[in-house]
């Protein structure tokens, strides 16, 4: 693992200009093309708006890097002694443009960014972000080596975000121990409302993602289920990421821990979550 932190360049040399922040993007070209191509718009107004809001957000990201940076050195040996695992992947540190808050990068065995800006400086919220993204990495090394044909995956299924998104919660949950049930979720302290009524209402929940799932676009289902910019039927969003947990345990369940990260890479693994999907 090598991490790449762009932080300590954006606090040294901050100014609220706009060539200030070209600047920066400049000096990190491969960082922040990932970030403006899927995660912020890259728009005048947009550093506009960001320059308005770091005056108040300097102290909190500096807090954040402060925290983070050993929590990213303990979550990586937490998954190296249960799991075995090591990560040949580059970790991010970004200030970014109030976009996506962490996410890992559209590779096999993906690259890691975490935008500080977005994230909140408690440690166990970080512990939870850390270990879910990192997650996100370990289900792909584990099917890496377990031979997975890549080209075989449906990237753009929900059926596939469920399981990915299900198995990155497991996994936040077994290397980042001992938090509220909702943190694995939020990221932060106001999941509590969102979890219990997801668990209370989980069968109309998963009725109703497998209408949609029938229904709608792609787009628009991500939108309403996976998005936190998105809100479903239900007045929440990412509802999704509960579905997806839902669905990973009842793989464990049924297949043991490391049969249901691997999974997805048999054939009709399609098949298998859409059976699960339509069962009452």
């Amino acid at each position: 693992m090598r991490i790449i932190d762009t932080v300590p360049y954006f606090l040294y040399n901050y100014n609220s200009s706009i060539d200030f922040l070209r600047t920066y993007y400049s000096v990190y070209p491969d960082v922040f093309k990932e970030y403006f191509t899927y995660h912020c718009k890259d728009t005048e107004e947009r550093h506009m708006e960001s320059l308005k809001k770091y005056p108040e957000y300097i102290e909190r990201i500096k807090e954040v890097h402060h925290n983070i940076l050993p929590i990213i050195e303990e979550t990586e040996e937490e998954y190296f002694k249960l799991f075995q695992i090591s990560f040949p992947i580059d970790v991010n540190l970004i200030v970014g443009g109030f976009g996506s808050n962490a996410y890992t990068h559209r590779q096999f065995i993906p690259d890691i960014t975490f935008s500080l800006e977005k994230l909140s400086p408690k440690t166990e919220h970080l512990r939870t972000i850390v270990a879910h993204e990192f997650g996100h990495a370990a289900q792909n090394i584990m099917s890496e080596e377990a031979g997975i044909d890549w080209t075989e995956v449906q990237w753009k299924s929900p059926l596939t975000w469920l399981n990915q998104e299900g198995a990155a919660t497991h996994f936040s949950r077994r290397t980042a121990i001992n938090l509220n049930s909702s943190i694995y979720f939020s990221y932060n302290d106001e999941g509590e409302d969102w979890l219990s009524f997801s668990t209370k209402n989980r069968k109309e929940i998963k009725r109703a993602f497998s209408e949609d799932y029938s229904n709608l676009t792609d787009e628009l289902l991500f939108k309403k289920w996976f998005s936190i910019n998105g809100e479903n039927r239900f007045g929440y969003s990412r509802l999704g990421y509960f579905v997806g947990d839902m669905f990973f345990q009842h793989q464990i369940e049924n297949l043991g821990e490391i049969n249901a990260v691997i999974a997805w890479k048999e054939k009709g693994f399609e098949e298998s979550v859409k059976q699960w999907l339509f069962q009452n």
